[in-house]
C-alpha cells in the first residue's frame, strides 16, 4: 500500500511541479520579451571626427568644453555593434556640425549600407545637401532633408594658393629642388599656377574623387549616373527638386522627423545618444574625493588586460616632435605580450625626411616580431605618410585616400630682398665651405646646389628602396614610372599595387584580428584618449622602456608661431580656406628651416 500511495503521490506531484515551473519559465519569457525594447542609435555628431583622439586643453580655456574627442575608431565601433545587435531597429544621423574628410565619409557610408543590408533603417538628417551629405545620405532609407535647406551638391572644387607674387613683394624667394617631374610642392611658393605635370596629376586625382561621388550617389539612390551628373549641373538645385528626382527620401523641420520616428517605432523605442560608445563627457566630480582621485591619475576607466589589437594614429604633417610619441608607443607596444597586432592609422601629406625614416625604423622594429602590421590609411597618406606605411603586412586606404607622391623635395627661402627693403644689412664669417648652404640672406652656388640633389636623391633612393621591399610583388610593374611624385586615388593606388585593399579602419583591425588569430579582439587606441579635464591634470608620463636616448617631443618653432598667430587674433578675418593654407605655410617655412629635405604632398583643398 506505501509503494501504491507513494507512486500515486509522484503521479499527482510531478506533474504540478512541472506545470509550475512551465508557468515560471513562460512568465520569464514573456517579462523578457516586455523588456526588451527596440534601440534606435542617435549619432548626433559635431566637430572634427579626431583619429588620435589626443585633446589639448589649456587653463585658459577651463572651464570650458573639456569633453574627450569622438574618434573615428568609436564610430566604426559603435556602427559594427548595431549591426549586429537584433535590438537596433534604426539608426539616425545628423552629420551637420560634424567635419569629415573625404575617406571618413565612404567609411561610414559603408557601413550605413551594411545597417541597410541587415534590414535596418538608416535615417539621415541634414539642413545642407553638400557633396558629402549626398554621399552619406545615398545609403539611408530616409534620407531627410529641411524644406528650405541650403543645395551644394555641385560637384568637386579644389584650389591651390600661389606665393610666388606675394614674397616677390615682400622680397623672398623660394629655392627649390624636385627630386621626381611630379613632385610639384614647393611650386605654390615659386611659381603662379601649376606646372603641366601637376595640372594632369590633379585633373586626374579631381576626376577619380568626383566619378566617386557620382557613382556612390547613383548606386545608393538607385539613379542612373547621367541623371546624377545633371542635378550637381543644375544650378537652381534646391530641396524639393532634391525630392522629385529621387535623390532624398522625405522634406521635414526637425521637430516633425522627431514625431515621425516616435509613431514609427513606437512609446517602448529607446533613442539611445551614446550606443556602444566611451563617455565623451569626461570623468564624473561629484565631490571632493574624486578630485583627489583625478590628481593622482586613478579616476577614469581601465581596460582588462587581454590580447588586443593597438591601433595607434599619426595624424598631420610629419616631424620629429609628431613622430616621437608615436615611435614609443610602438616600441612599447612590441614589448608588450598582449598587443598581438598593429593598426597604424596614417592621415598625413608626409614633412620630414628624417623624421619619416624615424618611425619607419620603429614600425620595421615591430613587424621584426613577426606580430601583425597594417596600415589603414585617412584622407591623406602621402609622401612621408607613403613611406612610414610602406613596411607593413597590408595597406588598407578608401577609394577617395589621397595617396603616393613618392619623391623627394629641398627648399629653402632667401629672404635677402626683404632685408634690404627694410634697410637691413648683413655679413657672415663661415669656416667649412658648406657652412652657409642653408643661410637665409642668400641663394645655393652651384656647387651648394649639386650638394643637396645629391642628398635627395640618395634619400629618393632609399624612399624606393623601402617601397620595392615592402610592396614586393604587388607592385604592377616597375616602381619608377609609378612613383617620380605621382600622386593618387585609393582607387587608383589599387590598381597599381601601391595599396592591397579598399576598406577602412574597421577593416583594416578586422584583418589584424584575423591574421593573429584572434576571435573576440579587444581593440584599443593607444594612447588611449582622455577628457580635456583628464588631461589638464594628467601627470608626466613616467616611461619604464630600456630607451637611453629618446626622440623629442618638445615643439616645434612652427607651433609656437601658430600658436602665437592664433594667440594674437591675426588670423580670425581670414575666411577657413585662407586661414587653412597660412597655418600649412608656416609650418612648411619652419620645416625647410630645420631640414633641406622634405618628403612632403602638394597643399590643395577639396570642396
Amino acid at each position: 500500500m506505501l509503494r501504491v500511495a507513494t507512486a500515486m503521490k509522484h503521479l499527482l506531484v510531478y506533474p504540478l511541479l512541472a506545470s509550475a515551473l512551465i508557468s515560471v519559465v513562460s512568465a520569464e519569457a514573456d517579462k523578457t520579451e516586455k523588456e526588451v525594447k527596440p534601440i534606435i542609435a542617435v549619432y548626433d555628431l559635431e566637430g572634427l571626427i579626431s583619429e588620435s583622439g589626443g585633446s589639448k586643453p589649456s587653463m585658459l580655456d577651463f572651464p570650458k568644453d573639456v569633453s574627450r574627442p569622438l574618434t573615428m575608431l568609436d564610430l566604426t565601433q559603435s556602427l559594427e555593434e548595431a549591426v549586429d545587435d537584433p535590438a537596433v531597429k534604426a539608426v539616425v544621423v545628423n552629420a551637420d556640425g560634424a567635419t569629415f574628410n573625404f575617406s571618413q565619409i565612404q567609411e561610414i557610408r559603408r557601413l550605413l549600407m551594411e545597417l541597410r543590408d541587415a534590414d535596418k533603417d538608416v535615417w539621415l538628417y541634414s539642413e545642407h545637401l553638400t557633396n558629402g551629405m549626398a554621399l552619406l545620405g545615398s545609403a539611408a532609407n530616409h534620407f531627410t532633408l529641411m524644406p528650405e535647406s541650403d543645395c551644394e551638391f555641385h560637384g568637386i572644387n579644389a584650389e591651390s594658393m600661389y606665393f610666388k607674387g606675394m614674397l616677390d613683394k615682400v622680397g623672398v624667394r623660394a629655392e627649390v629642388i624636385h627630386i621626381g617631374d611630379f613632385k610639384s610642392y614647393g611650386e605654390t611658393f615659386y611659381r603662379t599656377g601649376p606646372s603641366d605635370e601637376a595640372k594632369q596629376q590633379e585633373e586626374k586625382l579631381i576626376d577619380s574623387i568626383f566619378n566617386q561621388v557620382v557613382q556612390g550617389v547613383a548606386e545608393g539612390r538607385k539613379l542612373e549616373p547621367a541623371k546624377v551628373r545633371a542635378l550637381i549641373d543644375d544650378s537652381n538645385l534646391n530641396a524639393k527638386k532634391a525630392l522629385e528626382a529621387g535623390l532624398v527620401d522625405h522634406l521635414m523641420f526637425r521637430t516633425e522627423l522627431v514625431k515621425k520616428l516616435r509613431t514609427t517605432y513606437g512609446k517602448n523605442a529607446k533613442f539611445n545618444r551614446s550606443y556602444e560608445l566611451p563617455d565623451l563627457d569626461g570623468p564624473e566630480i561629484t565631490g571632493i574625493m574624486d578630485l583627489f582621485k583625478l590628481f593622482s591619475g586613478k579616476l577614469g576607466s581601465s581596460h582588462v588586460h587581454k590580447d588586443f589589437v593597438a591601433v595607434v594614429a599619426l595624424e598631420g604633417d610629419i616631424t620629429e616632435e609628431s613622430v616621437a610619441p608615436v615611435r614609443t608607443e610602438i616600441l612599447k607596444l612590441a614589448k608588450d605580450e598582449k598587443a598581438k597586432a598593429l593598426v597604424l592609422r596614417v592621415n598625413s601629406p608626409g614633412g620630414s625626411a628624417l623624421a619619416s625614416e624615424i618611425l619607419w625604423e620603429a614600425t620595421h622594429q615591430w613587424k621584426a616580431t613577426g606580430k601583425p602590421f597594417v596600415v589603414s590609411m585617412g584622407g591623406v597618406a602621402a609622401s612621408g605618410g607613403y613611406y612610414v606605411s610602406s613596411d607593413s603586412n597590408r595597406i588598407f586606404a578608401e577609394a577617395g585616400t589621397i595617396t603616393g607622391s613618392i619623391g623627394v623635395v629641398g627648399m629653402k627661402f632667401v629672404i635677402a630682398g626683404a632685408l634690404d627693403k627694410l634697410g637691413i644689412s648683413t655679413h657672415s664669417t663661415q669656416r667649412g665651405k658648406n657652412a652657409g648652404a642653408m643661410s637665409m640672406t642668400r641663394g645655393f652656388t652651384e656647387e651648394e646646389a649639386t650638394s643637396v640633389r645629391k642628398a635627395m636623391t640618395d634619400t629618393y633612393t632609399t624612399f624606393k628602396k623601402h617601397v620595392t621591399e615592402g610592396r614586393g610583388k604587388a607592385l604592377k610593374g616597375d616602381l619608377e614610372p609609378l612613383a617620380g611624385g605621382r600622386v593618387y586615388s585609393g582607387e587608383q593606388a589599387l590598381e597599381i599595387g601601391l595599396i592591397d585593399e579598399i576598406g577602412g579602419l574597421h577593416e583594416a583591425v578586422d584583418y589584424a584580428a584575423d591574421a593573429a588569430n584572434l576571435d573576440d579582439p579587444d581593440v584599443r587606441l593607444v594612447p588611449e584618449p582622455k577628457s580635456g579635464l583628464e588631461e589638464l591634470f594628467a601627470k608626466p608620463n613616467k616611461r619604464k622602456d630600456d630607451e637611453i636616448i629618446r626622440a623629442s617631443t618638445s615643439p616645434g618653432a612652427s607651433a609656437r608661431l601658430h600658436a602665437a598667430l592664433l594667440s594674437s587674433g591675426l588670423t580670425e578675418a581670414l575666411p577657413e580656406p585662407a586661414k587653412a593654407a597660412v597655418s600649412r605655410l608656416i609650418s612648411r617655412v619652419a620645416a625647410f628651416q630645420k631640414t633641406q629635405i622634405l618628403l612632403i604632398s602638394p597643399d590643395f583643398e577639396v570642396k
